[in-house]
């Protein structure tokens, strides 16, 4: 049975002192930058008034239709990891069985029509304290390098530089000033990328956090810099502790507000079977 309540802590709503949302999402069109491992979005007309009308879709076409309705309908096709969007446990498998977090393998748990558990049902809706640690505002630049990787290092400096505390639950969103080329296709899709390292992910990890994002392709650093590791921080965090990640998440307005933390809003969407959701998330101060 899919969970139909949530607690949060009523406390968070302290955050709440301008009356203002700052919208963390991409946006979705055909055409949109999207990682090449996946398909493209697309959008269809599925539905429009004159095609109802050629086709004397019934009531529409007939003599009871003095008013001329009619509607306008879509289809959307998509991966749900297009765009800002959360990762669910089931999408990351290791190992020769496959298996992705808790050791249920893709041979076994993986049906015609998406994983038969741990897909984007159990990904609970997310109310918490986030936190902006903009990695580039930190060490002294706009964007940072392709390639350059997020560790410990640099993850204290934010953490020092901004005077912020990281506390269990709190969502943790890192900038690398990435997505002021967005949307870009040869900026967005470049194959080296800034990006958490390893022991970045490591360093995070143990301070607890109900979530992780960051404002690039992928969370981590391209290339990855560890051998034999096309993606070690999503094996890490996703398949070995069961943390699902935010990636391609806007986070230029946040960082020229100066705002450093904040009630996070996101809701990820109810479909079963899916690896993901897509998510439009909000910063509420």
């Amino acid at each position: 049975m899919v969970q139909r309540k949530f607690r949060f802590q009523v406390d968070l709503l302290k955050h709440l002192k301008q009356g203002l949302a700052y919208d963390l999402a991409s946006g979705w069109w055909p055409g949109m930058p999207v990682a090449s491992a996946h398909p493209p979005f697309q959008l269809q007309s599925f539905r429009t008034p004159r095609g109802m009308r050629n086709e004397e879709l019934f009531p529409f076409s007939d003599g009871m239709n003095k008013q001329n309705y009619a509607f306008i309908s879509e289809v959307i096709s998509t991966t749900t990891h297009a765009g800002t969007h959360i990762d669910a446990i089931c999408h990351v498998t290791a190992g020769e069985d496959d298996s992705w977090f808790g050791g249920y393998s893709a041979n076994e748990y993986l049906g015609d029509f998406g994983p038969l558990r741990d897909d984007a049902r159990d990904i609970q809706p997310f109310i918490a304290r986030g936190v902006l640690l903009d990695i580039a505002g930190a060490i002294g630049v706009e964007k940072m390098a392709p390639g350059q990787p997020i560790g410990p290092t640099e993850l204290e400096m934010a953490v020092k530089a901004y005077r912020v505390n990281l506390n269990p639950g709190d969502v943790i969103l890192l900038r690398t000033g990435f997505m002021a080329s967005w949307p870009d296709q040869k900026e967005m899709l470049q194959d080296s990328q800034p990006g958490l390292s390893l022991e970045g992910a490591i360093w995070l990890r143990e301070h607890g956090p109900a979530l992780v994002g960051a404002d690039n392709t992928s969370l981590e650093v391209a290339p990855s810099g560890v051998e034999g590791e096309p993606q070690p921080v999503h094996r890490y965090l996703v398949r070995s502790q069961g943390l699902p990640i935010l990636e391609w998440v806007y986070l230029e307005d946040l960082a020229a507000d100066g705002v450093r933390d904040f009630l996070f809003l996101a809701i990820p969407l109810n479909i079963k079977g899916a690896t993901g959701s897509l998510v439009r998330p909000l910063a509420l101060v």
